[in-house]
Parts: structure tokens; sequence; C-alpha cells
């Protein structure tokens, strides 16, 4: 009579559990086997190597040797004529490659506002500085302001007799202490008929000098400013561009007082 398969199966499966569960309970009972540490006499030698140890070692040697035995081959096939592009960058010094610093094309100013504003409220705050740049100017006229450049008055004569004789006071009519004046210049009729408005002593003309020359610094620093929160805009813009995945190419570098210029490539929009 056969034996049915199905059944066979099962036997053997029994067979092999119970198998593995004697092993288990045999393991149980056998004695804990401990690595022997480092004896008292050789302490002052360290902790005892064991062989996990000196795998690590070993391995870490040998992981070294094949290093070194890369760069002795390649410093034996090296081509001296060879150039990269990284060597314009790179120097060496004292047998250390030492990468150059490239100048700087962000102050730290910059970069903090970069970080941490958005383009519009950078433009918002240009906007603003224009618009009082605008209302200080209208105030000061820029009559004698260092920075303007000088205007010319040419006057133009028939003879060299008139060139010799010629004087400035006399040909415009007025005191020889008004004559450097850009402004503010009355004739001497002028000076007979009406009296001198406001501050005439040395000390009021002074101090409205002093006030005026103070406006004109802080029309300066306000032209700064609007200059770098401009340039702080463009890069700011730029970078949101750079964001856009159309193939571009570097035209420009960045610089302190430029962002980076990129050319795009055209492309048909729907």
């Amino acid at each position: 009579m056969a034996a049915d398969p199905a059944l066979s199966s099962e036997f053997f499966q029994g067979c092999i559990e119970m198998a593995a569960a004697f092993r288990k309970a045999a393991k149980s009972r056998q004695r804990e086997h401990r690595e022997r540490s480092q004896p008292g006499f050789r302490k002052h030698l360290g902790l005892l190597e064991k062989k996990k140890d000196y795998k690590l070692r070993a391995d870490d040697y040998r992981k070294k040797q094949e290093y070194l035995r890369a760069l002795r081959k390649k410093a034996l096939e090296k081509n001296p004529d060879e150039f990269y592009y990284k060597m314009t960058r790179v120097k060496l010094q004292d047998g250390v490659h030492i990468i150059k610093e490239t100048k700087e094309e962000v102050t730290p100013e910059q970069l903090k506002l970069m970080r941490t504003q958005d383009v519009k409220y950078i433009e918002m705050k240009r906007v603003a500085e224009a618009k009082k740049i605008e209302r200080l100017k209208s105030e000061l006229h820029l009559l004698d302001f260092q920075g303007k450049q000088q205007n010319k008055h040419v006057f133009f004569f028939d003879t060299k007799k008139e060139v010799e004789q010629f004087d400035v006071a006399t040909h415009l009519q007025t005191a020889p202490e008004l004559v450097d004046r850009v402004f503010n210049r009355p004739r001497i009729e002028t000076l007979q008929k009406e009296k001198v408005k406001g501050v005439t002593n040395q000390t009021g003309l002074k101090r409205i000098a002093k006030e005026r020359q103070k406006q004109y610094n802080c029309l300066t620093q306000r032209i700064e400013r609007e200059k770098k929160l401009f340039v702080i805009a463009q890069k700011i813009q730029t970078r949101k561009d750079l964001m856009d995945k159309t193939q571009k190419v570097k035209v420009k570098k960045e610089t302190v007082n430029s962002p980076a210029i990129y050319k795009f490539q055209s492309r048909r929009k729907r």
C-alpha cells in the first residue's frame, strides 16, 4: 500500500522543527565563552587587541597602501603638458594645494538683506529713498554742491585789448566779494537801492553754510543707499530668474556693484 505524500511531508517538517528546538535547548545550557582581557602585568600596553580590532586595523592599512600605490602610478603616468582649468584657481604652497581667494562678489550687508528680505521690500525701500532724494534736491537746488560738475561761463571779445582789460566784477556789475558765488549774486545797483535781507553777520553765515553742508552730506548718503538697494534688488531678481529651467549662458560675473548677467535661450511662448 502506497504512503500518502502529504502525510510524509508533514512528518519530515515536524522532525526538522523538533531538531531545531533541541539545538536551541542545548545551546541554552552551554557555557558562555568570554574573551580574555589584558592581564594585570600588561596593563601598561593598553587594551588587548581582539580579532575584530585587528581586522579593522588591517583593512585600514591595506586601504592606505592601495591609495599610495594608485598615487605612485598616477605620478609615473602623469603628462607634464596636461592642463586643467582648476590650475588657474589653485596654487602650491609648501607642498599643499591652496585655492586662491576669489574677489568678493557680495558684501556682508548685501548678503544679509538678500537672505532675510524679499525683492518687493527692497524695491519699496529704494522707491522711498528715491522720493527723499528728489525732495532734498528740490530744496537744495545743488547750487554749490561739491560733487556737482562746475559750470563754465565763457565771455567773448572782439580784440585782445578788451581781453587784457577784462574784469569779471565790472562786467557782471557786482561786488568783487560776490564773484565766486553761483547763486544770490545781486548787482551793485540792487545793493544800493535795497537793504540786504537775511543774516549778515559772519557767525550766522557760517551756521547756515554748516547746515547746508550737512544737508548735502545727507543727500550724498541717500544717493549711495539708493544705488546699493537697486543692486541688491537686481541680484535677488537674478537669483529668482535662475530658477527657471530654460537653458542659459553666463555672460558677465557678479560683482559688488552689479549683478551677474545671463543670456537665456529664446523660447516661443504659446
